[in-house]
């Protein structure tokens, strides 16, 4: 019966998901309460030996949604392993994202013929704590929060975007930089989310992240467009970056 329950759980994550995506996106999860399944050999010895069984639980559930997603793309499931600057490395031809946190895993992917770059992102739904929001936001995004109902969670929204956003440049950049490199935009949209898989979504939006400086091949004022949900105990937040025909 838990079985049951961690994977009926897991199915309304994905159904939370799956719509801030493009259909070519695979879009794949893994509860890291239930028994997520080993990572390969390889991917297992990226962790620390002295990890902790809590990030134990969820590198095994983002990795298992990752090999998930590959096969959703008709693909066979491969090492992804961690890069000198700590990045997912995924399979040559792929483009992918992982977001974990203590109660969901996610993995997204595509082929990219028609997306050049994926950020995704999962944090639980709770307030972003006061004494961090210097920090996490921008003066403007600040005075938009203090307009807000529910300021502490919507400065979670715009913290976990800020990391899919961020995911989604170093695609392309490889480069790292703080919260204060990008001005987060929401825009609050019930209308624009639609599900038929029983998922329970109390807000969702859009987003626009716009650069503050340069960070090749990006310039200033550049954006990377994203949407967010948020439901089932959680805040999901979605990045990509269309190919340019």
């Amino acid at each position: 019966m838990t079985a049951t329950l961690d994977s009926q759980r897991s199915a309304r994550h994905r159904a939370l998901i799956r719509p801030l995506f493009a259909a070519s996106v695979a879009v794949e999860t893994c509860d890291p309460q239930d028994d997520p399944p080993a990572p390969f050999p390889s991917e297992a010895a990226c962790l620390s030996p002295n990890a902790v069984d809590k990030r134990r639980r969820e590198f095994a559930a983002g990795r298992a949604a990752a090999h998930r997603a590959m096969a959703a793309l008709g693909l066979t499931a491969e090492p992804i392993l961690i890069g000198p600057k700590r990045a997912p490395i995924w399979p040559t031809g792929l483009i992918g994202s992982i977001s974990h946190c203590r109660s969901a895993a996610v993995a997204v992917a595509t082929k990219g013929e028609d997306i050049q770059a994926l950020g995704v992102d999962l944090e639980e739904d709770t307030p972003l704590s006061d004494d961090l929001i210097p920090q996490i936001c921008r003066p403007a995004e600040r005075a938009w929060l203090s307009r807000q109902a529910n300021p502490g969670q919507l400065a979670k929204v715009i913290f976990s975007a800020k990391e899919a956003a961020y995911k989604c440049q170093y695609h392309l950049s490889q480069q790292f930089f703080g919260f204060e490199g990008m001005e987060l935009e929401l825009t609050l949209d019930n209308s624009a989310f639609a599900t038929s898989n029983h998922a329970h979504v109390t807000l969702c939006g859009r987003f626009s992240a716009c650069f503050t400086a340069e960070r090749a091949p990006f310039l200033t004022g550049d954006r990377i467009e994203g949407r967010f949900a948020i439901g089932e105990g959680l805040i999901a937040t979605a990045a990509q970056l269309p190919r340019v025909r």
